[in-house]
């Protein structure tokens, strides 16, 4: 991909318009600054592009152990016949929500991508319609875009909402658990609502998001308006009655930048009025042109296929030191940010077990298969896709489905032929202490299983691609907010000169990694001693 139009030096981001400046950098002497990014995926490009933009004197050195930059965000233009199509095999689509949001939305702006977007509308069927699979059948989760009869009508009839209509009414009689640092989402939804909530809805939603067991998984990380919500008011249906909401001084002088000077552009009125976003060439365009932009920078190197090995801080000349596999490559930076899985991360860091809060963050592998057939009316309903909960017996779901993903719905004129495409997620903790995974023929024929038993579709696909995502989601178990905190103390013994960022701490999602990368170039502008981990040790703030 040719990049489009250098970046224009007077052109600031959002979170660096004067107000943020004022805020933020005052500090001097950043010419010394000599910085190593450790990874490039979408954290590590979006963390040395922000260096580039804020410390523009400094040295930025990107090292990634593959051959390819972009990490999971992988698009792949496939020739149907006559046209192409585009294959995800990482996101697809981003929503454009306050605050993580707004930071790529920023992004994509300062690196001109606005022609490139493409808007799934709030009014669309894929924004209006989407569904869960149970007990046997293809049921519409209530929301806007249909007359309330029909949001109502399936709570009595649908053997999915069993037990739900009751313990929504009940809900705020029932007692909070006084002095709970934590407990999993499935513990938090049983108490609060009913085990049917739980496994019916919760974990459809969660399989769709982070590919895990909602017995295992952090309310606390993943819920946390719903956890301090029932902690503030007491139930969940006195927190939204009094509209509270949970605001994290992590996100206050981000809102304070744009309450003062909100941006209006043609992009941002456009995504307001969105459900979600993707780009023309998929959401790997992202990361292709921030990989661009970096390569035209003189003051940017980028070490592909590098291996770092070790990580030590040399007090002696007050820098860390990025060991390569040959131990004679010790190179120097006055600071590391590590966008590293956080095992991987553990491993390298000297002295050994520093950083042993690091490795209980376990990941989970994710095969996605992406499907295109040329027959474009293949779909017996319209909307974003489908979720499969865990509470599915087996004979509906012996591939370990996660869900179904209608692309040619949810990402509307990515390609340039009609047809129905969709992509199919198989997986995730269903695989947690397998030694084998399906091999990529295996893979087609679970996905293809599926969409026959769900869709009923028995046509051959066009074009198909299987990719297996090995340990590609993170899992906040509980605890996590207590891990993160006690690696905040641990990483205090590099002295600032070590920081992280990423999907193993701060949020899975694309949005969270790009704003993970903001916060941590921000508090190296401020000459902060920081470690990335900071609102691990922040309190809230409530705000009704």
């Amino acid at each position: 991909m040719i990049f489009r139009n250098a970046v224009k030096p007077g052109r600031n981001l959002i979170f660096h318009t004067r107000s943020w400046r004022r805020l933020y950098h005052s500090s001097n002497g950043n010419e010394a600054l000599n910085i190593a990014v450790l990874g490039g995926g979408i954290t590590g490009l979006a963390t040395a592009y922000f260096i580039t933009r804020s410390l523009p004197n400094a040295r930025v050195t990107l090292f990634e152990a593959s051959s390819r930059l972009g990490g999971w965000l992988h698009s792949q233009q496939v020739d149907v016949g006559s046209g192409k199509v585009v294959f995800e095999q990482g996101p697809r689509t981003l929503r454009p929500s306050r605050p993580n949001g707004w930071v790529t939305i920023d992004l994509l702006r300062d690196l001109n991508l606005e022609d490139q977007v493409l808007v799934t509308s709030k009014s669309s069927l894929a924004a209006h319609n989407r569904f869960i699979y149970y007990p046997d059948h293809l049921v519409r989760v209530p929301g806007p875009g249909v007359p309330l009869w029909r949001n109502l009508y399936p709570l009595f009839t649908e053997p999915i909402y069993k037990g739900l209509f009751r313990s929504l009414l009940t809900e705020w009689a029932r007692p909070k658990i006084q002095d709970l640092d934590d407990e999993s989402v499935g513990s938090f939804v049983s108490r609060r609502y009913c085990k049917e909530a739980a496994d019916n809805f919760a974990s459809a939603v969660i399989h769709g998001i982070y590919a895990g067991d909602i017995y295992q998984l952090s309310a606390r990380s993943l819920l946390p308006q719903l956890w301090f919500g029932e902690a503030a008011n007491g139930s969940l249906t006195t927190s939204a009655l009094r509209k509270w909401t949970l605001r994290l001084p992590r996100d206050e002088a981000l809102n304070e930048a744009w309450e003062n000077e909100p941006v209006q552009s043609e992009i941002v009125t456009k995504l307001r009025e969105s459900s979600v976003f993707t780009f023309k060439k998929g959401v790997g365009q992202l990361a292709t042109t921030l990989e661009a932009s970096l390569k035209v920078d003189p003051n940017v190197t980028i070490n592909c296929n590098k291996h770092v090995y070790k990580l030590e801080l040399n007090e002696g000349e007050d820098l860390i030191e990025v060991i390569l596999r040959n131990e004679l490559d010790r190179l120097k930076f006055s600071h590391v940010i590590s966008t590293l899985n956080s095992k991987t991360l553990q491993t390298i860091v000297r002295p050994k077990g520093i950083l042993s809060s690091l490795a209980a963050i376990h990941s989970v592998t994710v095969m996605v298969v992406n499907l295109f057939f040329s027959n474009p009316a293949l779909l017996p309903v319209h909307g974003f896709g489908y979720l499969l909960p865990r509470s599915l017996q087996f004979e509906q779901n012996p591939e370990f489905g996660l869900g179904v993903v209608f692309d040619s719905d949810a990402s509307v004129g990515q390609d340039s032929v009609p047809g129905t495409k969709v992509t199919v997620m198989i997986g995730g903790h269903w695989w947690d202490g397998w030694d084998r995974y399906p091999d990529e023929d295996e893979g087609a024929s679970m996905a293809k299983a599926i969409i026959k038993r769900h869709l009923g579709i028995t046509e051959d696909p066009q074009a198909i691609r299987v990719g297996l995502q090995r340990n590609c989601i993170p899992q906040y178990t509980v605890g996590h907010h207590g891990r993160m905190a006690q690696s905040h103390q641990e990483l205090q013994i590099f002295k600032g000169k070590l920081r992280v960022a990423g999907n193993s701490y701060t949020g899975v999602g694309l949005n969270d990694c790009v704003r993970a990368a903001n916060d941590v170039v921000t508090n190296l502008v401020k000459r902060e001693r920081a470690t990335g981990l900071e609102s691990f040790v922040q309190g809230i703030q409530e705000a009704n």
